[in-house]
């Protein structure tokens, strides 16, 4: 993944054989984090099943762009104010969801990939170029 904020990238191997690998799931729990208010909240593994999940599906070697992981309740009601786009009670504040592109790929191909993975809920962005992932009720929803 690669922070458009930051510039930072994570390439990392967060599960082997079975298993999850914890210092793996902490360096995607600080990678994710509120960019705005540097919080951290633990990213639900779910979430990163699902992205991993739906790159596999894409078949690329280009990493995610993250738009936004985890959301302090602040940055989230900041959000609020400005769209209505922008659920109260989103997922990104309890660390269950990412906003996500990739530039090979359209909006509507990452979403069908996210939706092939019947593990959350996907929403589609396609004016602002990104799929919403997270691990909560499988749920569809935006054009």
């Amino acid at each position: 993944m690669v922070s458009p904020r930051t510039g930072e990238r994570l390439d990392t191997i967060y599960w082997v054989e079975g298993e999850y690998i914890p210092e793996a799931l902490n360096e995607i729990t600080l990678f994710m984090r509120d960019w705005r208010t540097d919080q951290t909240r633990v990213i639900d593994r779910r979430t990163v099943d699902i992205m991993a999940a739906s790159h596999n599906l894409l078949d690329v070697n280009e990493s995610y762009t993250l738009l936004s992981g985890y959301r302090s309740p602040q940055t989230n009601a900041m959000l609020r104010r400005r769209s209505s786009g922008v659920a109260k009670n989103s997922r990104h504040i309890i660390g269950q969801a990412a906003d996500l592109r990739l530039g090979s790929r359209s909006v509507e191909q990452v979403y069908r990939a996210a939706l092939a993975c019947r593990g959350g809920g996907v929403g589609r962005y396609s004016r602002s170029n990104f799929v919403h992932m997270d691990c909560g009720p499988v749920r569809t929803w935006g054009r």
